[in-house]
């Protein structure tokens, strides 16, 4: 990311799994309530924050909890719902035969792929699945198309990889940053704040 450009970056709203503790990555899950309540509040929180609209791009994952986030952001914005961008790249982490499965049972389940994951967070794969290095390949690929400031909702692994890479942290301490949906990350210049 160029020097001087600011991201806005916006998780999407929990879903019914998200609650659950349930490992989502690319199965598309949509919002729940409490998920469409926080959209629309980061819509609010970016509002009152007085965001230049004309001079922002606005981009998202095209998965579905990331498309409404997006709109209902954009509605408090007083914006059209869908006039931006989505990007296949903004996607979440492949978690392959982990998607679909409780946090809570892996121990049970998998303990030597959560061992594993712990071990090597950047590089572990779950089979059928993509690794944070798979992510922060393609997410950085994307970053280097951003030219404005940039309003992006994505995913929680998607956050963490950003976060990483543009305040050059230990990409051991990924699984260790956390990825609110009621606030808004703000990274400019290798510096971050939260807007909440």
């Amino acid at each position: 990311m160029r020097d001087g450009l600011t991201l806005y970056c916006i998780r999407h709203g929990e879903t019914a799994w998200n609650k659950e503790g349930r490992y989502q990555g690319q199965h598309d899950i949509p919002l729940n309530d409490t998920g469409r309540a926080q959209a629309s509040n980061n819509g609010q929180k970016l509002l009152r924050f007085g965001l230049d609209c004309g001079t922002v791009d606005f981009a998202a994952s095209p998965l579905g909890r990331a498309r409404e986030t997006m709109e209902r952001i954009r509605a408090e914005l007083g914006l059209a719902q869908d006039t931006y961008t989505t990007d296949a790249r903004l996607k979440e982490v492949h978690y392959g035969v982990w998607e679909g499965q409780l946090l809570a049972t892996l121990s049970e389940t998998d303990p030597d792929g959560l061992a594993a994951r712990r071990a090597d967070p950047l590089n572990w794969r779950a089979a059928e699945g993509e690794s944070y290095a798979d992510l922060l390949e393609r997410t950085i690929s994307w970053l280097e198309t951003v030219t404005r400031d940039t309003v992006v909702v994505t995913h929680g692994g998607v956050t963490r990889v950003l976060r990483c890479h543009t305040l050059g942290l230990d990409p051991k301490t990924l699984l260790d940053l956390e990825v609110p949906q009621d606030r808004i990350l703000v990274l400019r210049n290798g510096h971050m704040e939260w807007l909440s």
